[in-house]
């Protein structure tokens, strides 16, 4: 997306190599201009508190209230991009569904926006004259993208009208591409063991998935 941008696009991708935590981008000047890293940790701290954990991990939250605070700086969203001529900036999330009806996307939307409400609320305290939206990318397991909703969120991150078909194409290639390595693992772990395949020794691609 960052290289299909229009040439003088002022909205600059800043984690192109990886997902970063906020702790590590908060170190950044890009994130130091929109505001401190202390107004940010006033902010969410009082969100956090009030977003529940996990019932293992209740009592060591109450014995340390730092563990919030801590909480927040471990969030990572999968990506980030930045206008600061117009001071709006775009927290990028990544979600896949098991469902294949239109239905999946407004329902894996909701959960992505849950997961990072308190870096949008801290966001909006620390930085009213800022700008924030969450833009999520949203694919189902079974292959299916929505194609109106993909091309408004291209627009959004100003990518070049004649770049989107092949941006939108290669979004479903690698999705559909990604479906059928974990169908083909699931056949050979139950057909075929550990052996190895016509197209070569089998691959670990992490979580004990072989392909």
């Amino acid at each position: 997306m960052h290289a299909a941008q229009r040439p003088k696009c002022k909205l600059k991708f800043v984690t192109l190599d990886k997902e970063k935590n906020l702790s590590t981008l908060w170190r950044r000047e890009e994130y130091l201009r929109i505001c401190s890293k202390e107004d940010l940790a006033e902010k969410a701290q009082d969100i956090e508190v009030t977003i529940p954990v996990k019932k293992s991990q209740e009592a060591r939250y109450k014995l340390d209230p730092e563990s919030f605070l801590n909480r927040f700086w471990g969030r990572r969203p999968d990506g980030v991009a930045i206008n600061e001529a117009l001071q709006i900036a775009y927290i990028l999330e990544l979600k896949r569904s098991t469902g294949r009806d239109e239905g999946f996307l407004e329902v894996k939307e909701a959960e992505a926006n849950e997961q990072h409400k308190s870096i949008f609320g801290a966001l909006k305290a620390a930085a009213p004259e800022w700008e924030f939206e969450q833009i999520n990318f949203v694919v189902s397991d079974r292959g299916s993208v929505v194609e109106r909703d993909f091309y408004t969120k291209l627009k959004k991150l100003d990518i070049q009208e004649e770049k989107k078909d092949k941006l939108f194409a290669d979004h479903v290639t690698q999705v559909c591409d990604a479906h059928n390595r974990v169908i083909v693992s699931f056949l050979q772990q139950v057909q075929g063991g550990t052996r190895a395949t016509a197209e070569g020794s089998r691959e670990n691609i992490g979580h004990n998935v072989h392909v």
